[in-house]
């Protein structure tokens, strides 16, 4: 005997209003007006820079991230910053008590005397709430314990998820009120629920980093009010999620000129650079099979950095452990680091330095060529702005840099084995 349990259908809500007439008709393009849905700026440059430039009224925000990255601290910090700059907010906890977020309250020093707290978990209350106090924004902490008395499935089951997020999504455009939704991830770091919920909200946001190390990335994936892989640098200190201004720099501080195995990369993160360090570790291994990790990049590209160093460069790395750090807790994934990561290892087998105004752009094949690659002028005004003077990119025919920067030597090379002369201090 298997037990089946079927929801029973959600309550049809009518599609016409007190007087019988239709809620929604169709409109002329040119006779819609937008004034009045310009974005709301934000003091956080960080948060609105991602979202597009500020918050966008009746937008519909579905926030990401791993169990105690900071999500709910983040946007404790934003909803306290609206409700003091725009208007009364909302804050709908469904996890933990008001004692408990006044306590984080608190720690962060915030005082907001507009900004509303309610722990509610049934999405009609919740509903009553909003028309209640009539809020500008709206978080909801989380989705996934979020239920409908319309249906009888548990919360945070598919129906229940999708269920409660059209219903947030039909106030968010029928009112103009902001909504946040804060979602749990599975263990391979998606959204909990249907796919579903991605499609119907208006922007996704993650937020990423390394519980060990004290920065965190938010980093968009969908808005349809502003650019995608857009990021967010930010900051967990004793006094919450604060935003850091110059991440290149942030990253660069604790950095030792002239160390064997250090060399500087200019990965983008959405559309800003960043300059990071690769760090390279090689010693004679004392097994038959020698280890390879990778600590902020893929493995499977050292595996080929490594291979291409080996046969095309003359540098062997056959009996030789290696270990590659990116310094930070970053994850790049863009081949725009390879040289960088090559000559960090070959500077580790070698002992020899690499030179400390030096910074490396360009991806590696299997030839050991250098490839071009894209943005190339974004990345040298970072690095130039940073005080670098030479950098290396790969030199390509028929391909100028005009809008190269004052004060930075461009050096093009055209393989692996040229970089490594000019890099490497003999």
């Amino acid at each position: 005997m298997v037990e089946q349990v079927v929801d029973a259908a959600p309550r049809q809500r009518s599609t016409r209003g007190r007087a019988g007439a239709l809620v929604s008709t169709p409109q002329r393009l040119h006779e819609l007006v937008t004034d009045g849905f310009e974005r709301l700026p934000l003091a956080l440059e960080e948060f609105a820079r991602v979202l597009g430039g500020g918050i966008v009224p009746g937008s519909l925000v579905l926030v990401g991230g791993d169990p105690g990255i900071g999500k709910s601290t983040l946007l404790l910090e934003v909803a306290a910053l609206v409700a003091n700059q725009h208007g009364s907010t909302l804050y709908i906890s469904g996890e933990e008590s008001v004692r408990q977020i006044k306590m984080r309250a608190d720690r962060l020093n915030i005082e907001a005397p507009d900004l509303f707290l309610v722990t509610e978990t049934n999405l009609e209350l919740m509903l009553q709430h909003v028309e209640e106090t009539q809020p500008v924004m709206v978080i909801v902490d989380s989705i996934q314990t979020t239920h409908s008395d319309d249906l009888n499935s548990t919360a945070g089951s598919v129906s229940q998820v999708r269920e409660c997020a059209s219903r947030f999504q039909e106030v968010a455009k029928n009112t103009g009120i902001t909504i946040f939704l804060v979602g749990h991830v599975t263990k391979e770091g998606h959204i909990a629920g249907p796919r579903v919920l991605e499609h119907i909200v208006d922007t996704v946001l993650y937020l990423e980093g390394d519980p060990f190390h004290r920065y965190r990335l938010l980093r968009s994936v969908k808005n349809r009010f502003g650019a995608t892989s857009e990021v967010g640098v930010f900051e967990m200190a004793e006094r919450g999620m604060v935003e850091v201004p110059n991440p290149s720099e942030a990253f660069l501080a604790e950095r030792h000129a002239n160390a064997p195995g250090s060399t500087i990369a200019v990965p983008l993160e959405g559309t800003r650079p960043l300059l990071v360090e690769i760090q390279a570790l090689t010693s004679t291994t004392t097994f038959s099979n020698p280890r390879r990790t990778a600590n902020g990049i893929d493995y499977n590209r050292l595996l080929l950095l490594t291979a291409v160093l080996s046969r095309r460069v003359n540098v062997s790395v056959h009996d030789k452990d290696v270990f590659v750090n990116v310094v930070g807790g970053l994850q790049i994934d863009e081949p725009a680091a390879d040289v960088a990561v090559a000559v960090a290892v070959a500077s580790g087998v070698r002992d020899k330095p690499v030179h400390a105004d030096m910074v490396f752009i360009g991806e590696v094949g299997l030839s050991g060529e250098l490839r071009a690659v894209s943005q190339l002028g974004v990345r040298l005004k970072e690095a130039a702005k940073l005080g670098f003077k030479r950098c290396v990119v790969p030199r390509t025919p028929g391909r100028h840099l005009e809008d190269a920067p004052d004060g930075l030597e461009i050096i093009g090379c055209r393989s692996l084995a040229q970089v490594l002369d000019v890099g490497l201090i003999s």
